[in-house]
C-alpha cells in the first residue's frame, strides 16, 4: 500500500514538473520585442517592398554606377590628352605616364642607363613638382634638378625652363672657352653682365656650422618666443589692414591647411599688398657675369655659377609675377656633376642624400625650415615672424624659408632664395647612389631609411626611384612625390653602362 502511494506521489510529481516546462518552452522571452518587429518588418513590405519604390531603387544604383564610370573614364581620358605639363611622351628613354593604380594615375618616369627619375601627384589636386635629368649638349657635364613649386605650376615651370637653360647655355660657353671652341649659344635676353671680379669658393654662412641643425624648442602654439602682439606689431609693416583681418582669419583655421590654400587668400588681398607701401624698397637687380669669370686655372667654380644664376632667375621670376599678380613660389635641388666633382645646390626643403661605398648616408643637402636659428633670426629680423600650423610656417604661410618666387613675402625678404652650396669629391666618397626628392618623399622616410629602402631595389628598372615614390604614397604623404635616383660604378656615373 505504501508502495502504491509513492508511485503515485512521484507520478503527481513528474506531471507537474512536465506541465511547467512545457509552459516554459511554449513561452517566447521576446514577445515584448517581437511585436516591434513585427510591425518594422510589416512597414518594410508595405513601403519598400511597392513597385514604385524597388523601381527607384534601381535607377538611383544605375546612376551612382555611372557617376563613378564617368570619373574613372575622365581621368583616364585626361591622362591620355596630358603630355607631362611639359614633359616628352613616351619614346626611348623618354616619359610615360602610367595610369595602373591609384597612386600612379598621374604620374611621370624618365629613365636612362645609369639613373632615373620617378614622380606622383599623390594626394594633391594637381602637379607642381617639375624635374630635369640630362647631360649637357657638348659637354662632359651631367645636371640633375628637383623643382617643388607651391602655390601654383608657375614658378616650377620658370625655373625647368628659364633658370635650367640659362645655367646650361653658360656651362657650354665656359666649356667652349676652355676647350678653345667658338662661342655659339643663343642669347635669351639682353643681359649687362658685368666685368670679373675676384672670385673666392662659395663657402657657407658663418654661422652655419653653430646653428644649422638647431631648431626652436617645439613649444605650444599658445607660448610662443614672441607675444601675439609682439608679432602682429613686427609684420604690421607688410600687411594691409585688409591683410591683417585676412591673416588673424588664417591663424584660427585648422593645421591640415595646405600652402596653396592660404596663398591662394593672399592673392585675394593682393591689392593691398606691398603695392602701397612706400617703404618697401625694391630690391635691386643682381649683377650677371661673363662665363669667362667663372674659370680657375682648369676649373670651373660651380658654385659661384649656381649662386649667381639662382639669384638672377629669382629675380626675373618675381618681376614677372608682380606683372600677372601670381604668388607660385618653388624650392631648387639642383646637382652639378663634372667628372669626379659634385656641386650641388638647395633652396628650400626638397632634399638630395648619397650612399657611399659602406652604404652609410652622407647628406647632400639640408632644408630651410622657418624654425632653423639662422632662419628664425634672418626672418625676425626682417620684421617677419614664424607661426605654428601643423608645422612652423613663415608669417604662418609658407612651410619652408627659403625659395624662388613667393614675391608677397619677398618683398620684405622674409623669404630669401640665396642657395647653400656644398660641393663632393667623388673619389674620395665612392658613392654607390644618390637620391634627389621632393619633400613629399622627406615627409615619411628619414635620410638614412630611404639609403637603405632603395639599396634594396637598386637592381629594378628604375634603381628603386618607382618603389620608394609609390611606398612614400602608400605610407600616407599628402604631397606631390618625385625621386630621382642616380646609379654610380665604382664612384663613377658612366652613362651608356647599366
Amino acid at each position: 500500500m505504501d508502495d502504491e502511494l509513492e508511485d503515485l506521489y512521484f507520478f503527481e510529481l513528474f506531471q507537474s514538473g512536465m506541465k511547467v516546462l512545457s509552459r516554459i518552452s511554449l513561452t517566447n522571452p521576446f514577445s515584448g520585442s517581437a511585436i516591434y518587429l513585427n510591425y518594422f518588418w510589416r512597414m518594410i513590405k508595405i513601403y519598400l517592398f511597392k513597385p514604385e519604390m524597388l523601381l527607384a531603387t534601381f535607377i538611383l544604383i544605375i546612376f551612382l554606377f555611372f557617376l563613378h564610370s564617368a570619373d574613372e573614364w575622365g581621368r583616364n581620358f585626361m591622362a591620355n590628352l596630358k603630355s607631362g605639363f611639359g614633359l616628352k611622351r613616351a619614346t626611348a628613354g623618354g616619359l610615360r605616364i602610367s595610369t595602373s593604380t591609384a597612386a600612379e594615375r598621374e604620374s611621370w618616369e624618365k629613365r636612362t642607363d645609369a639613373a632615373a627619375v620617378y614622380a606622383v601627384m599623390g594626394r594633391r589636386p594637381s602637379m607642381e613638382d617639375r624635374f630635369v635629368l640630362e647631360q649637357i649638349n657638348g659637354t662632359d657635364v651631367n645636371f640633375f634638378a628637383i623643382f617643388d613649386g607651391h602655390g601654383g605650376q608657375m614658378a616650377a615651370e620658370f625655373a625647368k625652363e628659364i633658370l635650367v637653360q640659362n645655367l646650361q647655355n653658360k656651362i657650354i660657353e665656359i666649356s667652349n672657352i676652355m676647350s678653345g671652341k667658338p662661342m655659339d649659344v643663343p642669347k635669351t635676353e639682353e643681359k649687362n653682365e658685368e666685368k670679373c671680379e675676384p672670385l673666392t669658393p662659395t663657402t657657407p654662412d658663418k654661422d652655419v656650422k653653430s646653428d644649422l641643425f638647431k631648431e626652436i624648442p617645439p613649444a605650444s602654439p599658445a607660448t610662443p618666443s614672441l607675444s601675439a602682439s609682439q608679432r602682429r606689431k613686427s609684420f604690421k609693416k607688410s600687411l594691409s589692414k585688409d591683410d591683417e583681418v585676412a591673416g588673424g582669419a588664417n591663424k584660427d583655421s585648422s593645421n591640415q591647411i595646405s600652402d596653396p590654400e592660404i596663398l591662394s587668400k593672399f592673392k585675394i588681398t593682393r591689392e593691398n599688398m606691398f603695392s602701397t607701401n612706400k617703404n618697401v624698397k625694391a630690391t635691386p637687380k643682381p649683377k650677371q657675369y661673363e662665363a669667362k669669370c667663372y674659370i680657375e686655372g682648369d676649373k670651373i667654380n660651380f658654385g659661384k655659377l649656381l649662386t649667381d644664376e639662382v639669384i638672377a632667375a629669382d629675380y626675373a621670376l618675381v618681376e614677372k609675377a608682380k606683372k600677372s599678380t601670381n604668388i607660385a613660389g618653388t624650392t631648387a635641388l639642383i646637382a652639378i656633376l663634372h667628372r669626379n666633382k659634385l656641386t650641388v645646390a638647395n633652396v628650400g626643403d626638397s632634399r638630395g642624400v648619397m650612399a657611399d661605398h659602406k652604404g652609410a648616408a652622407i647628406p647632400l643637402s639640408f632644408d630651410h625650415k622657418p624654425q632653423q636659428v639662422r632662419e628664425h633670426k634672418r626672418i625676425h629680423d626682417a620684421g617677419g615672424f614664424i607661426a605654428f600650423r601643423g608645422v612652423w610656417r613663415v608669417a604662418g604661410i609658407l612651410a619652408t624659408s627659403r625659395a624662388l618666387g613667393d614675391y608677397p613675402l619677398k618683398d620684405r625678404n622674409l623669404i630669401i632664395p640665396d642657395p647653400d652650396i656644398l660641393t663632393f669629391d667623388l673619389e674620395y666618397n665612392k658613392p654607390q647612389f644618390m637620391i634627389l626628392a621632393s619633400d613629399g618623399l622627406w615627409d615619411v622616410f628619414q635620410n638614412e631609411e630611404a639609403v637603405a629602402y632603395i639599396k634594396e631595389h637598386l637592381n629594378e628598372p628604375h634603381f628603386g626611384a618607382k618603389s620608394i615614390c609609390l611606398e612614400a604614397y602608400t605610407r600616407g604623404s599628402l604631397d606631390n612625390i618625385s625621386v630621382m635616383v642616380i646609379k654610380f660604378n665604382h664612384g663613377r656615373y658612366e652613362i651608356g653602362t647599366s
